[in-house]
């Protein structure tokens, strides 16, 4: 086989390339102004979204180091949800300049060292500047501000301030403030075409997609004693392979007596335990439908397996495997369970509201198609994601730039004290935090060297480190004024992250590709 290979310094410029390529895309979607990009995948999937994570995750990336770059992206999601196309535009930034000092002739690695020294002095800076909000459940106003500056680069940015409050809300009742911690299983977030995105409401339950058995069913139950169950609603079958041979007409009889027999079995037992609904995970024959009716047993049926779960989180109950372990206290309680009808389609959900634990809540999401309702769910997510943060580490630092700014300008005078050859990394360093403030202001249709320049002078001048890029024209730069609010955590990951993937980026300098067959 032939090997094709780069070394050195054409390595280097090669994985920056790469990198630059992928950043630049996601350049212009940053920021509360930043444009949206449309996906269409392999078999003609549209979509059309803003987030950093699910652009890189559907694009067609080839090259190892752009890769690289997706997975950046994809951690940062993972593990804080939001930021993550500024991750990206920084790591982007950091290689732009490494270059620059690459044909100056500095060693890679002495580029990764000042790299990782100013990255310490950033996330120190950061520390120094950031502001506490405490979590205080009868002011929420902070927490719906930070929710709100997530939401204001998505699509949704109309209706920011009620999403915002859906987010913070949703995450207040499912919160565990000893652990600090927020169970994101416990909200469930749905979505149905159809509707103003303003209709959008959260829901103190469970919504399932499904509607009552029979059309003559009550479409309401007051006083909810649910069976939740995960057996079949029909006779006993045998397990094996077999053949029954039926003789004469009274055979025939005995079997359809014994069937019945045993539905009314099985609907005496549910009755017994005094249950008023049943929900089962699997379907049942129009006979027991009928008798379900005749009984005045409402039912739902083909409830999934995680909504199972969830009802009975919601409802307190258990899920029950056998018609023979159906006890009183093993049904699930919740205050009332309709059906809610949409529009003019056949369309019906069945909401379970007022539960026995209020702790499991569902965002039921209204947009006028399916991509606005993705998108809807992707920031929902990111909202969701930003009010965590802040129950797990409730320090914010302010946006719009502000604080890479800061950092910057701490860097670079932590540079003037270095006699090494680092300092120049960490001059670099500087000049790529202020990619972001650059996008921001590019993005926003303002002029981008001129407005950084200012707002940096102005830092400097007032040792105010909240001053950053004013993008929604409101005429001050004050983003405390303005309520640009972003977590601590997601900025520290941000700068740890980007630095990491430079750094291993920096300390490769050969690529070896086989061409032919084997390893590529």
């Amino acid at each position: 086989p032939l090997f094709r290979s780069l070394t050195g310094i054409e390595a280097h410029k090669s994985h920056i390339l790469a990198a630059k390529a992928v950043a630049n895309t996601l350049k212009t979607s940053l920021g509360p102004n930043g444009l949206d990009k449309i996906l269409v995948s392999p078999d003609g999937e549209v979509t059309v979204t803003n987030d950093g994570a699910t652009i890189l995750d559907r694009m067609d990336v080839d090259h190892q180091i752009a890769k690289l770059m997706v997975e950046l992206s994809k951690s940062q999601d993972d593990e804080i949800g939001d930021g993550t196309t500024g991750v990206v535009v920084l790591a982007g930034a950091l290689l732009e300049e490494a270059e620059e000092l690459l044909d100056r002739g500095l060693h890679p690695i002495r580029i990764a060292d000042g790299y990782e020294y100013a990255a310490r002095i950033a996330i120190e800076k950061l520390d120094q500047i950031a502001d506490n909000y405490p979590i205080d459940l009868n002011n929420l106003e902070p927490l719906i501000e930070t929710a709100m500056t997530t939401l204001g680069s998505k699509v949704v940015n109309k209706c920011q301030r009620q999403l915002a409050k859906i987010a913070v809300d949703a995450v207040m009742c499912v919160a565990d403030f000893e652990r600090k911690d927020v169970d994101f299983e416990l909200i469930k977030v749905e979505g149905k075409v159809g509707g103003k995105m303003e209709d959008t409401m959260l829901v103190k339950g469970v919504v399932i997609d499904k509607n009552f058995s029979h059309p003559q069913m009550p479409k309401e139950v007051r006083d909810a004693r649910m069976a939740i169950l995960t057996c079949p609603f029909e006779p006993p079958k045998p397990k094996t392979k077999h053949k029954l041979d039926i003789r004469s007409t009274a055979d025939y009889e005995k079997l359809f007596e014994y069937e019945q027999k045993k539905f009314l079995e099985m609907i005496e037992d549910i009755k017994k335990a005094g249950a008023n609904l049943a929900i089962c995970q699997w379907g049942f024959d129009d006979e027991a439908n009928h008798l379900l009716l005749q009984n005045e047993l409402p039912a739902i049926r083909w409830v999934g397996g995680p909504e199972m779960e969830l009802i009975a989180i919601a409802t307190g109950g258990r899920i029950v495997p056998r018609f023979t372990e159906l006890k009183e206290e093993k049904l699930g309680k919740a205050g009332v369970v309709r059906e809610i009808s949409f529009g003019t389609t056949k369309d019906r959900m069945t909401v379970i509201e007022e539960c026995h634990n209020s702790r499991a809540v569902t965002i039921f999401i209204r947009g006028g198609n399916k991509m606005i309702i993705d998108e809807a769910k992707r920031s929902i997510h990111d909202a969701l994601c930003v009010v965590r943060n802040l129950v797990k580490d409730s320090r914010v630092v302010y946006g719009g730039g502000s604080a890479e700014i800061a950092c910057g300008l701490a860097v670079r005078e932590q540079a003037d004290k270095i006699s090494t050859l680092e300092q120049y990394a960490m001059r670099a360093f500087a000049d790529a935090l202020d990619s972001v403030p650059v996008a921001l202001a590019e993005n926003s249709g303002l002029r981008p060297i001129e407005t950084l320049s200012y707002v940096k002078a102005r830092q400097l001048k007032e040792k105010n480190s909240f001053l950053g890029v004013d993008c929604l024209q409101k005429g001050t730069n004050d983003m405390k004024e303005q309520q640009v609010i972003e977590p601590l955590i997601s900025k520290k990951q941000q700068l740890s992250l980007a630095t990491q993937l430079v750094k291993m980026i920096l300390k490769i300098d050969d690529i070896r590709t086989q061409e032919g067959g084997g390893m590529q």
